[in-house]
């Protein structure tokens, strides 16, 4: 319970963050958050299909981090086509 509960908190902060790296098209902070939520969620996901697991803070950051980012990357190419 704790672990998502960690990867909520820090999927706010790593959306507002992957939003900035990717230069996301929304302009609007609240669907990076969003976002950031959601690609916590997947990033922890895919990373453990991958047999790495988050004991810490940085695992977490990290693996929330790249979740984010390809989530932002997905969305922007759906929405060029």
């Amino acid at each position: 319970m704790l672990s998502l509960i960690l990867t909520l908190i820090i999927g706010v902060c790593v959306g507002y963050i992957a939003g900035k790296l990717t230069k996301s098209s929304s302009n609007n902070m609240l669907i990076d958050c969003v976002i950031g939520i959601v690609g916590g969620i997947v990033g922890r996901l895919l990373f453990g299909l991958l047999g790495f697991a988050s004991t810490n803070m940085l695992g977490y950051l990290i693996s929330s981090l790249v979740g984010a980012v390809v989530l932002i990357c997905i969305i922007n190419a759906v929405k060029k086509k």
